[in-house]
């Protein structure tokens, strides 16, 4: 079983736990996802089974889009709901004009720096498990791009925001760089995030459905090939000769190549079009990054 498997997370449960079961459901060996979402969060977690787990890393890069609920007032050591309160103001003050007009301030290209609970690696050695230890070490920041950020819902000390930003963007850290700039400080309450690339939450299936007796019926829209969830991707079709040699992972020289972005990424193909790799396009040629054995 070779698919890529949209699935709405629930809220509770880790990215690796949810994984797990979809395992289980289905009774396959390998599996993997394509970019963690936090127990509090839910929504859109890309579920990759079998031949699937070796394109896992051309997910990576899309961009995403999020749905964040907020409360002013109050700072967290994890920058969300989950975390130890560090710290109290009263936000009472603050009126919608002022929470607009900051949100809208954090638009564009900005600089994060990673929380400490996070997967985020410094010298060898995840944040959070520094961060378990009662361990504060400093962290590079990093350039995140968000493209759209608007205030949707307000009851103060209660907001909520839509999210839509480049990869590696922490919306924990967001919402507490906000509450900063605010004055008050704020944490993450609630997070669902809501499409990852062209996969979006409204074709996303949840566990439970997963698992039912009618899943098929009910979760098509959900289940993608290889080939469908990599249709961003560029295809180069081979004839007969370039594809023998391809497919032992031999670099080819291809015409087509000098029409493509170069360091760019590519679906090849069979003559008869059928996917069996992932190329890099390099200077005339096309060089083999993976072998898909579909």
């Amino acid at each position: 079983m070779d698919l890529i498997i949209n699935i709405n997370k629930p809220s509770g449960i880790s990215s690796l736990q949810a994984v797990t079961k979809v395992k289980r459901i289905f009774g396959v060996r390998k599996a993997g996802h394509t970019g963690t979402l936090d127990p509090l969060a839910t929504g859109v977690l890309l579920v990759c089974l079998g031949e699937a787990t070796k394109v896992s890393r051309f997910f990576l890069d899309m961009d995403k889009k999020y749905r964040a609920r907020v409360k002013l007032g109050e700072r967290t050591d994890t920058c969300d709901a989950e975390g130890r309160v560090v710290e109290r103001k009263d936000a009472s003050s603050v009126t919608e004009d002022q929470l607009v007009k900051v949100v809208k301030m954090f638009e564009g290209e900005i600089t994060q720096r990673p929380p400490m609970y996070s997967a985020v690696k410094v010298h060898g050695e995840r944040l959070y498990k520094l961060a378990r230890k009662g361990i504060e070490i400093d962290r590079p920041e990093r350039r995140v791009r968000v493209y759209d950020l608007k205030v949707t819902a307000t009851q103060l000390p209660y907001f909520d925001m839509e999210v839509s930003c480049s990869k590696g963007t922490y919306i924990r850290t967001l919402c507490d760089d906000i509450g900063v700039v605010l004055g008050p400080g704020a944490h993450l309450v609630a997070l669902e995030r809501s499409a990852v690339g062209f996969f979006d939450i409204a074709n996303a299936v949840s566990l439970s459905e997963l698992g039912s007796d009618v899943f098929q019926a009910v979760c098509k829209k959900a289940f993608y090939s290889l080939d469908e969830a990599l249709s961003e991707l560029k295809e180069l079709v081979l004839e007969q000769n370039d594809y023998e040699k391809a497919k032992n992972g031999v670099a080819i020289k291809s015409l087509n190549s000098n029409d493509l972005a170069l360091g760019s990424f590519v679906r090849m193909k069979s003559p008869s079009g059928q996917l069996f790799g992932i190329g890099t396009v390099d200077k005339g040629y096309v060089r083999v990054e993976r072998i898909l054995n579909l």
